[in-house]
């Protein structure tokens, strides 16, 4: 596309040669769509907002993981107070005798699977190998780019190790309430989700899991599943000839009018408009 963004590795990496940075987004605001010279792996810790991924949006929020090849497009938009980070590193650049294609999905081929989920064990131990990994980065000393390109390898398989499918509840089962609620909503898309049934289920308080939930999200538990179901809807009306009513059905609503009423009010124009100028862009 005529006058895309595109981030330089000069601009984002200290030394030249560097194959690894951490690029701190405390918060991440809004980024107008761009690719990269360079790929990233993006972990959010908290907050959410909406993640544009090659004109597919994902609401985000804490223990999303996404790995981004240079070539990928994407920006962020309606954040509120999102906190991520970016782990950046230039392939070409890499010396370690690892088979980093096998780790990192993606890396040397078609997208396939970017968007995962990592609970709150793996990312207490991925947040420590990026601490490490950001001190050793801003060094300048003669091992700092092994050394950083080793603690790099270790971030690599401990996401690997941790990493589940978005909604693979069953991968949770030894995660906080937090991580197992996330992973129940967006299994959800196509059904009703009933937050007294899954507290029972869990034996836990339903107001103190709305709370922590909010806390950690920015957003009630509800108005996340709608978001959820929205962001389905989109990709749905631009890569799907269904009929608005069959999306709806899909994505959680029974009553297409419904479904209507609340995509106007969420995105700003009805789902026909949206499915229209979607594709005209495209």
């Amino acid at each position: 596309m005529a006058g895309q963004l595109i981030l330089r590795k000069v601009d984002f990496f200290p030394r030249a040669g560097q194959a690894v940075a951490v690029a701190d987004r405390y918060p991440q605001n809004v980024f107008a769509e761009h690719t990269h010279e360079f790929c990233e792996l993006v972990l959010v810790w908290r907050g959410n907002g909406l993640h544009v991924l090659n004109d597919r949006p994902y609401r985000i929020t804490r223990g999303d993981l996404f790995y981004i090849r240079a070539e990928d497009c994407h920006s962020y938009a309606s954040v509120n107070d999102l906190v991520l980070q970016n782990i950046i590193y230039c392939p070409d650049r890499l010396t370690l005798n690892l088979d980093w294609a096998a780790h990192i999905p993606g890396l040397n081929g078609p997208a396939g699977a970017p968007h995962w989920r990592i609970g709150s064990t793996g990312m207490a131990q991925a947040r420590q190998v990026i601490a490490q990994l950001e001190h050793e980065s801003a060094k300048a000393d003669p091992l700092a780019n092994m050394m950083a390109e080793t603690l790099f390898a270790q971030l690599v398989m401990t996401l690997k190790r941790h990493r589940f499918a978005a909604d693979n509840l069953a991968a949770t089962h030894s995660e906080t309430l937090l991580d197992k609620l996330i992973t129940a909503l967006s299994g959800s898309l196509n059904r009703s989700f009933a937050l007294e049934q899954f507290c029972e289920q869990e034996q836990c308080s339903e107001r103190a899991l709305r709370q922590q939930f909010r806390s950690q999200t920015g957003m009630t538990i509800n108005h996340y599943l709608r978001q959820l179901r929205i962001c389905h809807a989109q990709y749905l009306l631009q890569h799907s000839e269904q009929m608005i009513g069959e999306i709806a059905m899909q994505c959680g609503f029974e009553d297409s009018n419904y479904f209507s009423v609340v995509f106007s009010r969420e995105v700003g124009m009805t789902p026909g408009q949206w499915r229209h100028r979607s594709r005209v862009a495209a």
